[in-house]
């Protein structure tokens, strides 16, 4: 699965947001300054083409679903992410964010309370 580009990702997250709809669906739900319709729709197509959202023609239009759930492409792009920034070392990435003052002792904590109870 190959990453999306930022314009991509905001198509998306509006897709996965709204669920089976219209380009002018997903339009409402981007935020300012939306993109020219046609530019959305571009991305759109773009993103049909590469297996993430599927289409339905209904009369004159077609309705946009996603392929790829959401969860997916966050546990595809965190891992890809984690090995590229952080020597694929889960560590290494909450060290980071530690250390910069970005997670807090108790968010620690209900990380390795997640960790130790695993929720199916």
């Amino acid at each position: 699965m190959e990453k999306l580009t930022i314009q991509e990702e905001e198509a998306m997250q509006a897709v996965w947001q709204f669920g089976a709809g219209f380009i002018k669906d997903f339009m409402e739900l981007l935020h300012e300054p939306k993109p020219p319709y046609t530019t959305l729709a571009s991305t759109v197509k773009n993103l049909e083409r590469k297996g993430f959202l599927k289409s339905e023609k209904f009369a004159n239009a077609y309705r946009y679903s996603a392929k790829v759930k959401e969860a997916e492409y966050k546990k595809r792009f965190m891992s890809g992410f984690v090995n590229d920034y952080f020597q694929n070392s889960y560590k290494e990435l909450v060290a980071f964010f530690a250390k910069d003052n970005k997670i807090s002792a108790d968010e620690l904590k209900e990380i390795i309370n997640l960790i130790e109870n695993p929720k199916d």
